[in-house]
Parts: structure tokens; sequence; C-alpha cells
């Protein structure tokens, strides 16, 4: 069997894009302690707002994974002409539909601050105002952005978008040293920082694009008309995973809702909680991203042999990499709670929260979280979106209002119910995969387009 990527290939993928992620969340963890030194009420704000937007921010990211699952296959199939016709699409799409989005967010500010959010005292909705007017700018910018360097890594390319995520992080890291800590002003200077890191980076990763040497790029003299068959096509894989990543979003929403009910001191620990413990799945999610560029080529190349050996190949290696990164939040913990500088009652909630997450983030996230994008990039999307659906719903959000409210566990009961959650998942989508449904799936298509 000659492999399509060679081990050499994969490490020049996989290493910029563990880098980017740990970068971004990096980045996400210094700005969450930064703007502690504005109190817990802005540390809440922000992680209010922060849930909203990135709801519909994985709506466009699962579009970006559409688009570019489709080109990955166009790529294996060597069509690159149409590869690049898809890449448009996905990014016309996005833009489009990102803006009314945002008009949508300004429209429903109020709805937002006082449904959605709860009963949250004065002083973080008044913070929690302000973040959102300025972010909710930049939902296009970072839409345009996460399709444009999804594109790039789907063509092997990830240094491109790990230099872009470097680059979009330093502006923002030394946008709120200055803004908040030079200039004195308070959350505000955080949301302008975060635009302003956004908008350099769409902009660049995106004249990058345009490039007519790339294999795929943003094709001259641009067209605005939808190709509808083109599109269907992308769509027929972004929107089962974008309903699906949207209800996993607003699930948390609701969720968060019932946090905030806890009191202040709980929202800040979840809010630390979730900082820290992205920076523990980070390796995970960078690998997710690898497996769209490799499976979907294997695919297009009808290499099914080769995606049975790539999955097999890269679910080890995350597993190893999320042992790693978890066994050093454990280590570390002390420090990191100790630089927060939380109230006592916070700080033991995190404490608790991200020993816990810790550990069944070593033995369960990579099945629960890597395999569907395999089956993904296999283009098995429907029935992958009814488990994450159905298992997010009854074993994350009803079981967080029974063991946090009616058990009386806290906080600490809905991250106990969003590891249930972890477990059914995992279990459904590794059957699903050995069923080998996607197999039959991938050919059809593939004879279809």
């Amino acid at each position: 069997m000659e492999l399509r990527f060679s081990n050499q290939d994969l490490r020049k993928l996989i290493v910029p894009l563990v880098i980017e992620q740990f970068l971004q969340f990096s980045a996400g963890l210094i700005t969450s302690i930064m703007v502690a030194g504005l109190g817990e009420a802005a540390v809440s704000a922000v992680s209010l707002v922060d849930s909203v937007v990135i709801l519909f921010l994985s709506l466009f990211s699962a579009l970006a994974t559409g688009g570019a699952v489709v080109a990955g296959q166009l790529i294996g199939l060597d069509d690159l002409e149409k590869g690049c016709k898809a890449a448009w699409q996905m990014l016309l799409f996005v833009g489009v539909s990102s803006v009314a989005v945002m008009a949508l967010c300004y429209l429903g500010q109020n709805f937002i601050l006082d449904t959605v959010f709860g009963d949250i005292t004065p002083e973080v909705r008044q913070n929690a105002k302000t973040f959102l007017l300025i972010t909710n700018a930049s939902i296009p910018i970072i839409a345009l952005y996460n399709g444009g360097a999804a594109i790039f890594r789907v063509m092997g390319n990830s240094k491109i978008s790990m230099k872009m995520s470097l680059l979009m992080n330093v502006i923002n890291i030394a946008g709120i040293a200055i803004l908040i800590y030079g200039v004195g002003m308070g959350i505000e200077g955080a949301g302008i920082a975060l635009f302003t890191g956004r908008t350099v980076a769409a902009v660049v990763i995106l004249k990058l694009l345009c490039n007519q040497d790339l294999p795929i790029h943003i094709r001259r003299p641009l067209s605005f008309r939808f190709d509808g068959k083109l599109l269907i096509r992308i769509l027929r894989i972004g929107v089962p995973n974008g309903m699906e990543n949207g209800m996993f979003q607003l699930g948390k929403l609701l969720v968060l809702s019932l946090v905030s009910s806890f009191g202040t001191a709980a929202i800040a620990a979840n809010a630390v909680g979730n900082a820290v413990a992205m920076f523990g799945v980070t390796p995970g999610m960078a690998m997710n991203l690898a497996m769209v560029t490799v499976i979907s080529q294997c695919v297009g190349a009808g290499a099914f042999d080769q995606v049975r050996y790539y999955t097999k190949k890269l679910i080890k290696l995350t597993y190893a990499m999320m042992a790693v990164s978890n066994v050093i939040i454990i280590l570390i913990l002390p420090l990191l709670l100790k630089i927060y500088d939380l109230s006592p009652e916070a700080t033991e909630l995190a404490r608790q929260i991200l020993i816990y997450h810790s550990i069944c983030a070593i033995v369960i996230w990579t099945p629960s979280f890597t395999m569907p994008y395999v089956l993904r990039a296999g283009n098995d999307v429907a029935p992958t979106m009814i488990i994450a659906t159905v298992s997010m719903w009854l074993f994350r959000v009803i079981a967080s209002y029974i063991l946090g409210r009616y058990v009386g566990l806290g906080v600490f009961g809905v991250w106990i119910a969003m590891t249930i959650d972890w477990l059914v998942r995992a279990v459904a989508f590794v059957v699903r995969y050995k069923q080998e449904k996607w197999v039959e799936k991938s050919g059809g298509t593939l004879k279809k387009a």
C-alpha cells in the first residue's frame, strides 16, 4: 500500500496545527488572566459573552469544515479547478450569512443579556453589554478568517494558519496590555483589542489566498454568484455539522444560565475552568483539523484502506498528546489558580472542576470528539449530527439540571453531566465507525460529483 501521507507529511501538517491551537488557547488563558485584573464581574462577563459569540462562530466553523472537506476530496480527485470553486463558494456563503447573524445579535442584544444570561448582577450585566457591543462586530471577520484558515489546512499548509493565529493573538494580548493597563480602559479595552487582532488576521489570510499559484485559491475575476450544485454539496456536510455545533453551543448556553444561578463564585470558577480546560484539549482539537485534511483526501482518492490506517494511527497519537497536556495542567494547577487570584470559594470550585476534567479528558475525550471528524470527512454527516445532538440534550443539558440543581452538586454537577455526554458519544461514534457506513456514503457521493 503506497501511503498518501508519509510520516514527514504528517509532521508538517500536525506540528503547526498543535502550535496554532496552543497559541490560540494560551492567548485565551493569558487574556482571561489579564481581564481578571478588572475583577470577577469582568471575568464572568467575558465568559458569558464569549459563550454566545462562540455559538454563532461554531455555525460558520462548520460551514468552513464543509467547504474544506469538499475541497479536500476534490484534491484527492486531482480536480483543483472545482476545488477552487468550492473554496470560494464557501467563503461567499459564510460572508453573507455571518453579516446577517451579526445584525440579529445587535437586534437581540437585550434578549441575550436578560434572558439567555439569566439572573446576573448589575455589574456583570453592564460589563457583558459593553463587551457584547464590540465583539458582535467581529463575527463576520472571524468567520471569514476561519474559512480561509480551513482552506490552507486542507491543502496541507498548516503553517499559514499557525502564523496568522500568532499574529492575531499577539495583537490581542498587546492591545489588552496597552488599553487596560496602559490607557486605563475597562472591559471595552479587551473588546477593542480582540476586534483589532481578528481584523488584521482575516485581511492577511484572505490576501494570501488570492495567490494564483496555490493549488486551492481565490480565482480572479471574483464572481459573486452562487453555484447551486456545488453549494448544495458543501451545505450537505456543513449544515448538519453546523446544526450539531449550534445545538451543542445552545445547550452550553442553557447550562451556563443554570451556572449563573449558582452565584458569582460559581460563574467565575466555571469561566476559569473553561479557559484552562481548553488548554487541556488543545492537542485533540489540532488532531481534529488534521483528520479533515488526511481523511478527506483519502476519501477523495477512494483509498478507504488508508482511511482505516490513518484513523487508527492518528487516534493513538491523539490519546498520547491528550495525556501529556492534561497531566501538565494537573501539575501546574496550584500556580494557575494563584495567578487568577479568585475568592477562596471560586478557587476551590475551579480546582475540583479542573482535576476531574483532566482525568476524563485523557480517557474519553478522543473517541467522543475526534472520531466524528473521521465520519464527517467520509460524508457520514447526518447520523453524526443526530448522535451528538441527542446525547447533548439528554446527557448534558438535562443531567446538568438534575445533578446541579436537584441533587445539589452545583457547578461541579454540571461538569459531571458533561463527561457523561462524552462517554455516550464515544461509544456511539466508535460503533458507527466500525459499521463502515461511511464507505458506502463516500463512494456514492464521489460517483455523483
